[in-house]
């Protein structure tokens, strides 16, 4: 795996990890009852960006180690996930 490779493949983790912790501990104007005229009652009361960025960073980064240690190892190759049988078969 390339440098372009590793980043490409943190960015993605890190933003599959933000959009699932994104809606935890959210508390909307609804939930509160303070709701702002000329918004929606779904919309968030607090946010907590900072605090999930930082969240979903710590996971990203252990995700990361997991999944780049798994492709560099060798242990799950794309010849292991070619159900349909596509590639040609690796030459001695």
């Amino acid at each position: 795996m390339g440098p372009t490779s590793a980043i490409v493949l943190f960015a993605v983790i890190w933003f599959m990890t933000f959009f699932i912790v994104l809606p935890l501990r959210l508390k909307t104007q609804g939930d509160v009852g303070d709701i702002v005229p000329g918004t929606h009652a779904g919309a968030p009361y607090e946010h907590n960006l900072k605090k999930k960025a930082i969240i979903t960073t710590i996971i990203a980064i252990i995700l990361w180690c997991v999944i780049a240690g798994i492709i560099l190892s060798g242990i799950i190759t794309l010849r292991d996930i070619d159900w349909f049988h596509r590639m040609s078969t690796p030459e001695l």
